[in-house]
């Protein structure tokens, strides 16, 4: 792609870094903040600047929080502390949250363990959530991982490791289609397998 100036094709180049841009819309992007004025391009990079300096994760439940303030920490009489829905990362607390099927608590393992990609058990938050069913009487586990082989495979080491607790484990239901990922699954079908989640079978 030839541009007029180095100082576009820089721009071209690293907008075209971010996940689903190509060339041609970051080029497109690159020419609408031109247009703009400079007190756009400013606030534009200031919210990013901020985004990855004040973002932090909970250190209870690891979601996305701002000074530590997370919705695990507060006591609100509308969220059912028994429950903990176990996702792998942010966009699928969103997704699920977006349903209005469930108003319990969150806890993002950072991932699925992988023995191909060299990710065990110990590179995720999972003792932390055994911590938590541990001194929070914690009456239900929900399953909310990817209906992947390596997301049946987090689920039933997680369970084996909550066997020795008096706590409920159940799974969404296979509305989610085999192979699919939970963030890119729509509100109607998420929100119907979390109604409808059954017991998970350690057998």
């Amino acid at each position: 792609m030839k541009l007029p100036t180095k100082i576009l094709e820089e721009a071209v180049n690293e907008i075209s870094k971010l996940p689903g841009i190509g060339k041609k819309t970051a080029l497109r992007l690159s020419l609408y903040l031109l247009k703009k004025d400079i007190n756009f391009s400013q606030s534009l990079s200031k919210s990013i600047i901020d985004l990855k300096e004040k973002t932090q994760y909970c250190d209870v439940c690891h979601m996305m929080c701002e000074d530590n303030d997370c919705v695990c920490k507060k006591n609100n009489p509308f969220i059912n502390r028994d429950i903990i829905c176990v996702v792998e990362d942010t966009p699928d607390v969103l997704a699920i949250q977006n349903t209005n099927h469930y108003n319990g608590l969150f806890h993002v393992i950072g991932g699925l363990i992988s023995p191909i990609d060299g990710i065990g058990p110990e590179e995720l938050n999972i003792a932390t959530l055994i911590k938590r069913v541990k001194e929070n009487n914690i009456k239900e586990i929900i399953f909310a991982l990817s209906p992947t082989l390596d997301g049946d495979t987090t689920s039933f080491y997680i369970s084996k490791k909550l066997s020795e607790f008096n706590v409920k484990i159940t799974t969404i239901s296979r509305g989610i289609p085999i192979g699919g990922e939970i963030e890119y699954a729509d509100e109607v079908t998420l929100g119907r397998s979390i109604s409808s989640r059954i017991n998970y079978n350690l057998k």
